[in-house]
Parts: structure tokens; C-alpha cells; sequence
């Protein structure tokens, strides 16, 4: 009777020739791939560094370039909320009464500096204070219901977002 091998993690390994050896590019003429490890003779592909930009067409002005550009965008003003469920403040605030943005990014439900906005997923059973920059009506609904307060704080209480066009300008 042959003996049944009991299988545990570290003596697992993969079947003999499923996985191949990787080819080691460049290491010299022994290993048939040294000199100019695969990438030919001369050109921009032979250099190191040789990616070229997203939409380029080999000198060929872009289309990007080629097209007219229309109409109008106030991305540079938008806001975009970092969205909050009555579900996640019920699950993760058992506890505590007062829910506030700090609140929230100590809990990890945000992060950075971006405006929060309530929604009304889920439901509420107990009272709750919330302070956020917005909700949505049956989110209000919903925290009223339950004998809570919805606090609409003013955008400005949101911190300055960080980044390059945030950067005071020279000159």
C-alpha cells in the first residue's frame, strides 16, 4: 500500500516545468543575449528611455493638436465631495454622538482635505449630531427621523486642497 503525503504550505511547489527561467537580457555574449540584448543595433528603441509621449505620431502633429477645441470647463472650480453613507457612520460611530469630518478621517471613512457629503444610504438607530459641508435631502430626512441633527458646515471650514495649482504664484 503506498503512503499518502500529508500536504502543507511549505512543502508545496509547482509542477516540474510549468514555470520557466526568465531571460536574463544583457549578461554577456554567453548567454546569447549580451551586447545589444535584443533591442537591435542603432535607433530610439535601442536607447534606455526611449517612451514617447501618450498620443505622439512620429512627428506627425496630434490629434489632439489637429482638432479644434470647443466650449468650455470650470474644472478648475469644481467641487468634488468625498461621499459618506448613513451605513458606514451607523457601523463604525456605535459609541459616539457626534459625528465630524475629523471624526470621520480618524475612522478612516475619509482622508485628505476634500469637502464630505452625507448620503442617505442605509439606516439610522439611534440619534446622531452630523456636521458635514453637505447631504441629501432623505439623508436629512433619515438623521431627523431618528432624532438626529444634519449641521451644514461652510465650505471655507474645508481645508485648501494641496497640490501644484494650490501653490501661491511667482511674480
Amino acid at each position: 500500500m503506498a503512503t499518502t503525503e500529508q500536504i502543507a504550505l511549505h512543502k508545496l511547489k509547482p509542477a516540474p516545468g510549468s514555470r520557466k527561467r526568465a531571460v536574463r537580457l544583457g549578461l554577456g555574449e554567453g548567454s546569447g543575449h549580451g551586447q545589444t540584448a535584443t533591442r537591435g543595433q542603432k535607433g530610439q528603441r535601442s536607447r534606455s528611455g526611449d517612451g514617447k509621449m501618450p498620443g505622439f505620431e512620429g512627428g506627425q502633429t496630434l490629434l489632439i493638436r489637429r482638432v479644434p477645441k470647443r466650449g468650455f470647463t470650470n474644472k478648475t472650480f469644481k467641487v468634488t465631495y468625498q461621499v459618506v453613507s448613513l451605513y458606514d457612520i451607523e457601523r463604525v460611530f456605535k459609541n459616539q454622538r457626534d459625528v465630524t469630518p475629523d471624526g470621520l478621517k480618524i475612522h478612516g471613512l475619509v482622508k485628505g482635505g476634500r469637502p464630505v457629503k452625507i448620503l442617505a444610504d442605509g439606516t439610522l438607530s439611534q440619534a446622531y449630531s452630523i456636521s458635514a459641508h453637505a447631504f441629501s435631502k432623505n439623508a436629512v430626512e433619515k438623521i431627523q427621523k431618528a432624532g438626529g441633527a444634519a449641521q451644514i458646515l461652510s465650505p471655507a471650514a474645508a481645508p485648501k486642497a494641496q497640490g501644484p495649482e494650490a501653490a501661491p504664484k511667482k511674480g
